[in-house]
Order: C-alpha cells, then structure tokens, then sequence
C-alpha cells in the first residue's frame, strides 16, 4: 500500500533476515501489494513490489505494515487473500496503523487487539466488536498477533519467532539484528533490555553502569542475585539501584533476574541434553522442583514436556 512506514519494511526485513550462516532457519521473505510497481513510502522512497495479492496464498506467516495512506482500508482482493489465509491455517499479524487495515477484514471482531495509543479510539469507534488494548506492546490471540507502534514491531515478530521455533532462534535473531531479544508484552513504555547486546533506553540519563551491571548478572545466573552485590557491581547505593532499573526496566531486579533464568533454562531445554536437574543449577535454581513451579507458571507446561515439544519443533 502506498505510504506504507519504511522503518517497518526495514524492522520486519531485519528480523525475518537470512541467517543460515549461523546456523539460524532460513526464512522466505516477500512484499507484496494491491498495487503492481513501483510503491512511495512514508518517506518517500520509491520500491519495485512485483508480487500482488497471489503471494499471500502460500504464506505461513502474513504481517499488515503500518501506513500513512488513508483511508486505513484494504481493497477487496486483499480482503480476500488475507481471510483465505487464516482460513488455510497462516499466522496473520499486524501492528500499528497496520491493525486498522485487518481490523477491515473482520478478523479481529470479538477479539482483544494491541494498536498504537493514538489510534485505540479511533479502531474502538469504528470497529465495536473489537476489544481495544491502547496499552500492550502486543497481543497474541493464537493464529492473530497485534502489536502497538514503531519499536512494537519488533517485539511483536521475535515473539513469533520465539513462539513458533524456541527462544534460541529468538534470541540468536535478536543478537545479530542488535535489538532487544523480549520486551514483555505489559505497558508500551516498559523497557526490558534482556540479550548482551541490548541497550537500556531510559531518556535523560547516562545508564551505561546499569547496562554493564546486566551483562554481568546475566553471566551470574548459575548463583544467588541479590540488589545490594548487583547495586555493588553498578557503584550505587541500593535504593538508588533499585529506583534506576525500575525506571530503566519498568520492572524490579528480582523479577529482571528470575526472566533471566528462565530465558536461560529454555535455551538449554532446546538446545542441550542436560538433564533438568543440571539445568536448573545452571541457572540458579535451588531444584528441578523450583525450576518446574516457575516454568510451569510461565510457560503452562513442565520443563521436560516443553524440550519434548522443541524437539519436535525442531
């Protein structure tokens, strides 16, 4: 669609990237448009799409890029080849302005959907049927996944990624796009830097010691954490550690840690043989029974049924 956000085209291209020269799956990439040619972005740039609406037929994965062209409405061929997609049994996702363009095909009627906090009024109003949530990063409704502005996006597709192959794809990918491997799908300011390359992004504040003290718990994970030796690592007192990484992270050290550890044991659930009791020494937890109880809590299945089904994933 014309003036379709080329930061979206360049974040979503990033992301489903080839990397199979690290080992990475291999993912088939395409553009396509109801309009045949050549195609101006918000910004102005002008690309050559050559694949219509015929090309979503066979997709297993279709995502709706935000847009500045209005009205935010699909041609019917689209319409069409979107909903035949669901049907056949495709992921169909959608962010920002993207969201009201699949609100118009009906697919989000009675479900909860995430957009960019401008426009939740907006899709409210037209759209009544549709639940509304101006304030999540993204929202995962099974086979329909929406997500809020810009950034979104991204945390939007490594969610995806995550879900459909495992978190060491998810996380491989983030690391070499240099983005932020999960940001929790809670407030749309919450700032969760979680992979080595991540940055924090707290505006008006230097927060390199926070970023290293990150990096260095994260090698830590196999031990105890506790806020006075991270506030320690970071040359802070501890309430001023504790206020900073709030403000960084949306989120407390406790509980920053206890996602490390768990994005930790995924990892080896899909891509080691360690038994599980080694695996939760690895990362820092008393037993397999500790490690279980907060895996079955995020997760809804037990450690050794989640690896039984990364192999078969796999």
């Amino acid at each position: 669609m014309q003036g379709v956000s080329s930061f979206g085209l360049s974040a979503v291209s990033n992301i489903f990237a080839d990397r199979t020269r690290i080992g990475l799956p291999a993912f088939e990439f395409t553009v396509c448009s109801d309009h045949i040619g050549l195609l101006r972005t918000d910004l102005g740039l002008l690309m050559q799409v050559t694949a219509g609406p015929e090309a979503i037929s066979g997709a297993d994965l279709v995502i709706l890029l935000p847009t500045e062209a209005r009205p935010l409405t699909l041609h019917a061929p689209i319409i069409e080849a979107i909903k035949g997609a669901y049907r056949r049994g495709a992921i169909v996702s959608a962010y920002c302005t993207g969201t009201l363009l699949l609100a118009s095909t009906g697919l989000l009627d009675g479900r909860r959907t995430a957009t960019n906090w401008e426009f939740a009024a907006q899709l409210a109003q037209l759209h009544p049927a549709i639940r509304v949530d101006g304030e999540a990063l993204y929202v995962d409704e099974g086979r329909i996944v929406t997500g809020a502005a810009a950034a979104s996006g991204i945390d939007m597709c490594l969610h995806l990624l995550r879900r459909e192959h495992g978190s060491s794809v998810a996380n491989g990918v983030a690391r070499e796009a240099m983005v932020a491997s999960r940001r929790e799908s809670g407030h749309v300011h919450s700032l969760l830097p979680i992979s080595p390359g991540d940055r924090t992004a707290h505006s008006g504040s230097d927060d390199t010691p926070l970023t290293e003290v990150l990096a260095w718990a994260r090698s830590q994970l196999h031990r105890a954490l506790s806020v006075n030796e991270m506030a320690r690592q970071a040359l802070m007192s501890p309430r001023t550690f504790a206020r900073r990484f709030r403000e960084a992270t949306g989120t407390t050290p406790h509980a920053w840690v206890l996602e490390q550890r768990l994005d930790r044991a995924e990892e080896l659930l899909e891509t080691t043989a360690l038994p599980i009791h080694k695996i939760a020494q690895e990362v820092g937890f008393r037993s397999d029974s500790v490690l279980r109880e907060h895996f079955v809590r995020r997760r809804g299945v037990a450690p050794r049924d989640y690896r039984r089904a990364a192999g078969r994933r796999s």
